[in-house]
């Protein structure tokens, strides 16, 4: 007996703030589904609905990993969760994620139940808790390969078995932490940088609004990271600080050498940010 309310119009904060006031059709929802960036601008906002006005019980995001301060700042304000988690079209359905009664902020959360997670090193074998390594899944919504790829079919369907594309961690208490996608990792001094480790660390500055992580090569032609970072409306931090600021929270090897201002981020139509792009415009020098 539930109703779907689909957003025809552009899902700004503006038009979220509308819906779930019930301004436009007349109907309160109870459900919202939004992806990080959308969050991070509606709490940007100054026209940001207190939890009184609205009917809201449940809030899922999907799209990017969740930040931990991120969920927290909307929990802080609103009194729900945002409940986090991952799936993919090559397994139609959501295999990781936190729980409306089980939230912890920073991670996607528990396998769902009927799926088994496996994380794997390069050489193929499990790594042990604590250690990043490659999220391969087995469920019964498996797809059984790509129409017309064979290679790609070879490399994603192993045995069962289907290689997502990212990396994690899994903790103690059987949770598992994003690293980033596989191909979006960075290796600076030799080891593994997480760009959304670096990415997470950034938004958590009270003028930052969102933030990219790329690799960069140094004047030595060593990679190093570089962060694309959009400030809040009226916000204004230099370089230094920036920089200062992930060098408390993080190894000295993962704070961002080089930074770039910018008013927005390239993103699909679901909020993910297109990492590729801006890896693009670095190599050929444009501005982004």
């Amino acid at each position: 007996g539930a109703t779907t309310i689909l957003m025809g119009e552009r899902p700004t904060p503006d038009a979220t703030f509308k819906r779930w006031k019930g301004e436009v059709g007349g109907l309160k929802p109870t459900v919202f589904f939004g992806a990080p960036t959308g969050f991070a601008g509606m709490l940007a906002h100054p026209a940001m609905p207190a939890r009184a006005e609205l009917a809201l019980r449940l809030v899922s995001s999907a799209g990017e990993a969740l930040p931990a301060e991120l969920g927290e700042r909307f929990k802080a304000h609103m009194g729900v969760d945002i409940v986090d988690g991952i799936g993919s079209t090559e397994m139609l359905h959501i295999y990781l994620s936190n729980r409306p009664d089980r939230v912890r902020y920073g991670t996607t959360g528990w396998p769902v139940p009927g799926y088994e997670i496996e994380l794997r090193g390069d050489d193929g074998q499990a790594v042990p808790d604590g250690e990043p390594g490659d999220l391969y899944i087995h469920g019964p919504s498996s797809a059984m390969m790509y129409w017309g790829n064979r290679q790609k079919t070879r490399d994603t369907f192993q045995g069962g078995w289907t290689k997502s594309g990212d990396k994690y961690i899994r903790n103690e208490d059987g949770s598992y932490t994003y690293g980033g996608r596989s191909d979006d990792m960075l290796k600076v001094s030799g080891i593994y940088v997480s760009p959304f480790e670096v990415e997470a660390t950034l938004v958590q500055h009270t003028a930052v609004l969102e933030a990219a992580v790329i690799g960069k090569e140094d004047t030595d032609g060593l990679i190093k990271t570089k962060a694309f970072v959009v400030l809040k409306p009226g916000q204004s931090v230099t370089e230094a600080e920036l920089k200062a600021f992930v060098k408390d929270r993080l190894a000295p090897y993962k704070y961002p050498r080089f930074i770039e201002f910018v008013a927005d981020l390239p993103k699909t139509a679901t909020g993910k940010i297109q990492r590729f792009k801006l890896r693009a415009q670095e190599s050929t020098g444009s501005a982004a």
